[in-house]
């Protein structure tokens, strides 16, 4: 099997990962509560999903 003759600089090597980095994840607004929460996703904080009630919250229950 083939090995490489000489290493490999490490500009190479971070040209190579330079696409592997992690990237920030989407975040979207409630718009009842304004929180800040993930797309498609009922809002952890009020419970709600599309202007309806979807879960039940401690917060919504007060």
């Amino acid at each position: 099997m083939p090995n490489p003759k000489r290493r490999h600089s490490s500009r190479r090597s971070a040209n190579r990962r330079a696409h592997d980095f992690l990237t920030q994840t989407g975040v979207s607004e409630c718009p009842n509560c304004h929180e800040k929460k993930l797309p498609h996703r009922a809002c952890p904080k009020c419970g709600e999903y599309k202007g309806r009630a979807v879960i039940d919250t401690k917060e919504a229950a007060k």
